[in-house]
C-alpha cells in the first residue's frame, strides 16, 4: 500500500459510511411511521397504553403533527379506558388551558 493510496482509500470508507447512515436512516424512519400505523390501530382497538402513548406523541410531536387537540382526546380516551398516568396527564392538560396558560403549547 502507498501512501498516496491513502486518500483514496478514506474516499471509499467515507463513502461506504455515508451510504450505511442514510440507508438506516431511512429504515429508522419507516420503522418508527410503521410504529405509528400500528398505535393507532391497537388505540383504536381500545387498547390503553396504545392511546397513552399515541397522546405523548401527538403532544410532543414525535413522529406525527404537534396536535393538542389529537393529544387531548388520546389522553380521554386512555384515561376512560383506566390509566392512571393518563387521568393525571388530561388533568394537567385541562388546567393548563382553562386558565389560558400556554395556549400554543400542549
Amino acid at each position: 500500500m502507498k501512501y498516496e493510496d491513502i486518500e483514496l482509500y478514506a474516499l471509499i470508507g467515507l463513502f461506504i459510511f455515508t451510504v450505511w447512515f442514510i440507508v438506516n436512516t431511512i429504515k429508522y424512519y419507516y420503522g418508527e411511521k410503521r410504529k405509528i400505523r400500528h398505535l393507532h390501530r391497537f388505540a383504536k382497538e381500545g387498547e390503553a397504553d396504545a392511546q397513552y402513548t399515541l397522546a405523548k406523541r401527538y403532544q410532543k410531536g414525535d413522529m406525527v403533527k404537534k396536535s393538542c387537540q389529537n393529544a387531548a382526546f388520546w389522553y380521554q380516551k386512555a384515561a376512560l379506558s383506566g390509566d392512571e398516568k393518563a387521568k393525571s396527564h388530561l388533568q394537567t392538560f385541562l388546567e393548563k388551558h382553562r386558565s389560558g396558560r400556554e395556549k400554543d403549547k400542549c
